[in-house]
């Protein structure tokens, strides 16, 4: 692993590395506390033009974050992934 993503992910300890993606679960009240996270996040990430691969059943939701054309993680995941942690 490469030292700049090691440093990047101790600031994230909420999040880990799995297949080579950042990846996290969270987990809320409802359906609808799940899906204005979502909201919220998904206006972040529009405006980063950085989009998360995501799932979503009822009040769980589970991200996964890579930068497909360096096809790894880079600065801009340890970005939205610091975004993610300041909404959720």
């Amino acid at each position: 692993m490469d030292a700049e993503l090691e440093r990047g992910l101790a600031e994230l300890p909420q999040w880990s590395l799995v297949d080579g993606k950042l990846h996290r679960e969270l987990s809320f009240a409802d359906f609808n506390e799940a899906f204005g996270f979502m909201t919220r996040v998904a206006l972040h990430a529009e405006a980063m033009n950085h989009h998360p691969e995501w799932f979503n059943v009822w009040a769980t939701v589970k991200i996964d974050l890579r930068t497909h054309d360096a096809d790894g993680i880079t600065e801009l995941d340890l970005r939205l992934a610091r975004v993610i942690d300041g909404l959720g």
